[in-house]
């Protein structure tokens, strides 16, 4: 399975150590509807597998998450990308990229993985189409050489999607 985007170079603090730790377990004891940890030996890259929920436009298909802890977790956000093929979503771009203000300016210690998890969910169940946001094409081409989602000045304006 390939791996996209760098990884932080930083080690974990121990703030950060202590916290995914007690989210793992959390996760492993009662996992959030839709959605399976897949076991690596990496604390600070996790991969996450998305079933989409009965009666949406993505019942049943599945995609990963790739979840990067950066050094400061929490009180910096993880990066959260889907790895190829991401889905057809006006908040997801083909690179895996996702426009949710949660990831970026409206991100708080007091969140989780979990948390997260049923933000996109939630965000996947109420499209009412399949199709890539409107910029994916220019989007994308900007965000060459593994460019990470954090660096992007995100407009948050739709919360239709």
């Amino acid at each position: 399975m390939a791996s996209y985007g760098a990884p932080s170079n930083k080690s974990l603090s121990k703030i950060a150590c202590k916290r995914l730790q007690k989210e793992l377990v959390e996760w492993q004891m009662n996992p959030p509807t839709g959605f399976k940890y897949k076991v690596t030996d990496d604390l600070q890259r996790w991969i996450i597998e998305v079933i989409g929920a009965p009666g949406t436009l993505y019942a049943n298909e599945t995609y990963q998450l790739q979840v990067d802890f950066p050094e400061h977790y929490p009180m910096e956000s993880p990066q959260v990308i889907f790895l190829p093929p991401a889905p057809l979503h006006p908040h997801i771009y083909s690179n895996g990229h996702i426009c949710l203000d949660i990831l970026y300016d409206s991100w708080s210690p007091a969140m989780t993985l979990s948390s997260i998890c049923i933000s996109i969910l939630s965000m996947l169940s109420s499209s009412t189409e399949k199709q890539r946001p409107s910029d994916n094409d220019r989007y994308v081409k900007n965000c060459k050489n593994g460019r990470s989602p954090k660096e992007t000045r995100w407009w948050f304006h739709d919360d239709k999607v």
